[in-house]
């Protein structure tokens, strides 16, 4: 059994950063497609950004340039590195992870691709 564990949210002001991490068992971060997934009070979950074992990634129009997904191995973990918050960017985060089967896929913020997801870490960003 797959179990996503996410941490570092929290409450900045606008301009500021947070690292999200997302701590894995059961499986490894190296062998799956992995997204990070977001969602705002009163609107549906959004992808952000996700990447496969090749380390291709992919970004949501509203965070490139600002948002980065990375893998440590090493801890089996995902992070997404958050810059130049926003306002807009408060929202519940989801670390998601798909079938290894899935794993070597170009990478995608379609929901229905992730089969284990975490509870959720908040980040608030305030003006």
């Amino acid at each position: 059994q797959v179990q996503l564990v996410e941490s570092g949210g929290g409450s900045v002001q606008a301009g500021g950063s947070l690292r999200l991490s997302c701590g894995a068992s059961g499986s490894t971060v190296g062998t799956s497609l992995m997204g990070w997934f977001r969602q705002a009070p009163g609107k549906e979950r959004e992808g952000v950004a996700a990447r496969n074992i090749f380390g291709t990634t992919i970004y949501a129009d509203s965070v490139k340039g600002r948002f980065t997904i990375s893998r440590d191995n090493a801890n089996n973990s995902l992070h997404l590195q958050m810059n130049s918050l926003q306002p807009e960017d408060t929202a519940i985060y989801y670390c998601a992870a798909g079938l290894r089967s899935d794993a070597t896929s170009w990478p995608t913020l379609a929901q229905y691709r992730y089969t284990y997801w975490g509870q959720g870490t908040q980040v608030t960003v305030s003006s």
